[in-house]
């Protein structure tokens, strides 16, 4: 991705990433476990150029591996006593731009029954057709599904409209939801964040026999015209992605009623947000209150580069 001198080819993005989350306690904590995905991932259009992760107070254990799906994790110790717990994570990565004719493969073009997982080259897809646990495919959710996913229709159609549809149908209200929030509740209520939109497009792709994953990551926005850049404003991401019968998998945006580009920096991807959230951990304390802050700054580090504006969430 990166030529002789030093510069970036053509229509590849560079991020400069720094994830910085904050735990105040109002008592003392004796022992803090986390674990997490701050670290990017590589994938066929990113590059990890470098990450790390730091923790304040200096952990007693502390280490990274690759689950199941080949996510890099991250778990950590802490034994000092402390009231403060502070987790920041630094990355540089570069992202391509996707092929512009990628809705008119033969995969996207064909009939969206095709690409229900089957055989040996559906095989590593099985998982993602699966429902959750609590169950969140119901009749509410194929009746909006089936809106879309009418008989033959091109798959790659299909996915463009579902996108569409969420984005018009639902409104984006930031902080009107959890983490632990329903898919049921979504529907029903009309709004909802990025998660929220990711988690229902995925239910209606599994509620018809399509392989649909979770993708947690970053999306690089612009500034206000005439207004500087402002450091940290920017927010964790989720989007989702549908497998398709040649192998690869398709990203889609519902919050921006987009498909992925190289605006996206990609950190995991799982069946649901359990699978990948950012940090979750235990903690050892008398106290009952405590208090999060998340920072999240995408800064471009070229002059070539230039992005795009759009919705996104932290979903710590």
């Amino acid at each position: 991705m990166t030529v002789t001198d030093g510069s970036v080819e053509a229509g590849v993005r560079r991020y400069r990433i720094v994830h910085r989350t904050t735990y105040r306690y109002s008592g003392a904590v004796t022992s803090s476990y986390g674990r997490g995905y701050l670290l990017p991932r590589e994938t066929d259009r990113q590059r990890v150029l470098t990450s790390e992760v730091t923790v304040s107070p200096e952990p007693a254990d502390m280490s990274t591996g690759v689950d199941l799906w080949g996510n890099r994790d991250l778990f950590f110790h802490v034994t000092d006593t402390h009231e403060v717990l502070e987790v920041i994570g630094r990355s540089e990565v570069e992202v391509s731009p996707p092929d512009p004719g990628r809705l008119q493969t033969p995969a996207c073009l064909a009939p969206w029954e095709t690409a229900r997982p089957a055989g040996p080259a559906g095989a590593l897809a099985i998982d993602f057709v699966l429902d959750v646990h609590p169950p969140e495919i119901d009749d509410e959710v194929r009746a909006y599904a089936e809106v879309t996913f009418t008989a033959g229709r091109p798959l790659g159609e299909s996915i463009v409209d579902l996108t569409h549809r969420i984005f018009t149908d639902f409104t984006y209200r930031s902080g009107s939801t959890s983490v632990s929030t329903r898919v049921a509740e979504v529907l029903e209520a009309r709004w909802g964040v990025c998660q929220d939109f990711a988690r229902l497009a995925i239910a209606c792709l599994r509620s018809q026999g399509l392989a649909a994953r979770y993708v947690s990551g970053y999306l690089a926005t612009d500034p206000p015209p005439g207004k500087e850049r402002m450091v940290g404003v920017d927010a964790t991401h989720a989007w989702a992605a549908v497998w398709l019968p040649d192998g690869t998998w398709l990203d889609f945006d519902p919050t921006n009623d987009q498909l992925g580009d190289e605006r996206y920096t990609t950190v995991a991807w799982g069946r649901d947000y359990a699978d990948v959230s950012p940090l979750r951990g235990v903690i050892y304390t008398e106290s009952s209150d405590s208090t999060i802050e998340v920072s999240v700054d995408v800064a471009p580090v070229d002059d070539e580069i230039s992005t795009a504006g759009g919705r996104s969430d932290q979903v710590e």
